[in-house]
């Protein structure tokens, strides 16, 4: 599909890689990684043209289509959800309204013999033909599922684009590419504004994709799940292994180990000739034998060992004072944006020391509980801080606070206070902000840039509890892993909301899920969590299967026949709706056939037009009622 060869881009005189060379094939689910600034979102770019190359080629098969998901996305507004998904259809939606122009000039003309009104016959055929080729008698069914599997409820399908947040405008960006028929898909960060159950969803999705995909991704459990092989990129130069991530990492260990070996025996190797030369120099009769060993020395390729970007951030949160045994109590707490009930009745206590997760679907009221609790938001109801408790908060887009006109150095010396202004340099550097890069104008920054300078400013602050709003996002994996070790060795009260599964793991002792405005506690880490969800989602269709039985129970009587015999009845229309759109396909095409082979005697049948309209409209009726049927049934 794609052949990169001996690619080079450089910014500012300096090779971000060089000479990189790469394949893509179809059911290639390829894991993109490396450091932030390595130059994995610049690549992505490279390939859909957004951006030039130094030097190389980048050659494609004909006709190859890729779709790229950009982290910048643009919405015409006005669209509903449904509309916007639909812009993916450009091809399907054009021909729709070639078909109804010319159903229209059928109905309104009456030049029946007439050249024109035949080739309107013929083109009408034809664009049926390639509508039904192109699915689109399926699109909208396929919208609405991959709708629903990002999260999207049906009541928001016709809700306006723009009374989303970013977030789940991403998600409708997603939906589009999804539904798209490309060859190649280039995904940059496609979990940042997912939540667990949507990107359990996508995982599925993607895993059973045919063509190639290119995924750019921090989440480490996405990527395992997900890839079939891993490209990183490492000081300009590229590995490929056909391996997920972490059997890749393994591989890329003991392949490392190999170069050492053999770079030690060639040592020795090395070593015992130049002892010989420095032996055999001396003695005359042995000089030709030195001469030829130092022609053998210069000829010997010497094994270099892949040099690694070892660079992580160092970080340590220090806890300031021990507070009260009760860090937060929250009693009859609501919350509302308008008419949007996002949060009701919630009672909550937060203990000290306790290491707590808040999960569950984007719009659940996690943010807005956890902004809250740090006094950023209005509420009704109680939220009493305990004694002695400071609360050091990240915000989801905590990286959005920073003034992009500020330098590095600038934002932090203005964050700090007389004790601790002096030791500003020093905690810039445990960020892997060293030397000249203090003097970066914060716009200048990548987002993982912003995201540790944003960590770097929390610790000028004394807090001995920690609220977290996704943190992770932008962070590349070494960084999230020093992340997540310090949050382990944390001695205060953690609260944590985030989708990353594997960031999760080990890091909390108490789930809170959000759903339907309330919440619901989870004694354990998040495998208990998703385990414990997986059993409850099955007792859950039970349980409505039971109360749907019970509902329609009449009074003193079973009711399994009722149910039985209404279901059996539905299935039976369903049967015969069915078979009647069949048999008007069927009729349809085989008069649209007899219109292309034998026009005139075709329409000189009596009342052939008034019949062929008729059997259209009979089909759509079928459809309608089919749709209605089918939902019953589903509902049942």
């Amino acid at each position: 599909m794609l052949n990169i060869h001996n690619l080079s881009v450089s910014f500012g005189g300096e090779y971000l890689f060089e000479e990189i060379s790469f394949r893509l094939n179809g059911g290639d689910r390829v894991g993109l990684i490396g450091k932030n600034g390595a130059g994995k979102s610049t690549l992505l770019k490279l390939l859909v043209k957004d951006m030039t190359y130094d030097s190389g080629t980048i050659a494609m098969e004909k006709d190859v289509r890729i779709g790229f998901l950009r982290q910048d996305i643009d919405f015409e507004q006005g669209r509903t959800v449904l509309e916007e998904a639909y812009q993916a259809f450009v091809e399907i939606k054009t021909l729709e309204l070639k078909l109804d122009e010319i159903n229209q000039q059928l109905v309104e003309r009456t030049d029946y013999e007439s050249d024109s009104y035949s080739q309107l016959i013929i083109d009408l055929n034809d664009v049926t033909e390639h509508y039904e080729i192109l699915g689109g008698y399926n699109y909208q069914g396929e919208t609405e599922k991959i709708l629903q599997g990002l999260g999207f409820n049906r009541e928001d399908f016709d809700k306006k684009t723009d009374t989303f947040s970013g977030g789940w405008r991403m998600r409708i960006e997603l939906a589009k590419l999804l539904l798209q028929s490309n060859d190649v898909l280039l995904l940059d960060e496609p979990t940042n504004h997912l939540d667990i159950e949507s990107i359990i969803w996508l995982e599925n999705f993607l895993t059973n994709y045919t063509g190639a995909v290119v995924i750019v991704s921090h989440d480490k459990m996405f990527l395992d799940n997900v890839t079939n092989r891993t490209i990183e990129i490492s000081l300009g130069r590229i590995y490929d292994y056909n391996k997920p991530y972490s059997k890749y990492l393994v591989l890329r260990n003991e392949m490392k180990q190999q170069q050492l070996n053999a770079q030690k025996n060639q040592e020795k190797e090395i070593q015992q000739a130049e002892r010989l030369i420095e032996k055999f120099r001396a003695k005359s009769t042995k000089a030709s034998m030195a001469q030829s060993l130092i022609k053998k020395l210069d000829k010997i390729e010497r094994i270099e060992v892949d040099e690694d970007d070892n660079s992580v951030m160092s970080l340590r949160f220090p806890i300031s004072i021990t507070p009260g045994k009760v860090v937060t109590e929250i009693e009859g707490l609501s919350k509302s944006y308008g008419d949007n009930h996002v949060l009701k009745d919630i009672n909550l206590l937060i203990e000290r020391d306790s290491k707590t997760a808040f999960v569950g679907q984007n719009g659940q009221g996690k943010s807005t509980l956890a902004k809250i609790m740090v006094g950023e938001l209005d509420h009704q109801g109680r939220v009493k801080l305990g004694h002695n408790v400071q609360i050091g908060y990240f915000a989801q887009n905590q990286a959005e606070y920073l003034d992009g006109n500020k330098t590095v150095l600038d934002t932090m010396i203005d964050a700090a206070n007389e004790n601790n202004r002096s030791k500003v340099r020093d905690i810039l550097g445990s960020f892997l902000f060293r030397g000249d890069e203090v003097e970066k104008f914060v716009k200048v920054l990548s987002g993982g840039e912003r995201n540790r300078l944003a960590l770097a400013k929390m610790l000028l602050q004394p807090f001995n509890v920690l609220v977290m709003d996704e943190p992770t996002n932008h962070l590349d994996i070494k960084s999230k892993n020093v992340l997540k070790q310090a949050l382990d060795n944390f001695e205060g009260t953690l609260i944590l909301v985030s989708h990353d599964r594997d960031f999760l793991q080990g890091l909390t002792n108490k789930v809170y899920e959000f759903k339907d405005r309330r919440i619901k506690e989870y004694l354990g880490d998040i495998d208990y969590y998703l385990e414990q969800r997986k059993a409850q989602d099955f007792r859950a269709i039970e349980k409505k299967q039971k109360e749907t039985v019970k509902k329609e129970k009449p009074a003193g009587k079973g009711n399994s026949f009722q149910d039985q015999k209404k279901l059996k009845s539905l299935k039976n229309k369903l049967s015969t709706v069915e078979a009647s759109i069949a048999d008007l396909e069927k009729e349809i095409a085989e008069i649209d056939h007899d219109l292309l082979m034998n026009y005139d005697e075709t329409i000189a049948k009596a009342n052939f037009f008034e019949s062929y309209q008729n059997k259209k409209s009979d089909l759509e009726k079928q459809m309608k009622r089919w749709e209605r049927l089918t939902l019953e049934l589903e509902n049942m």
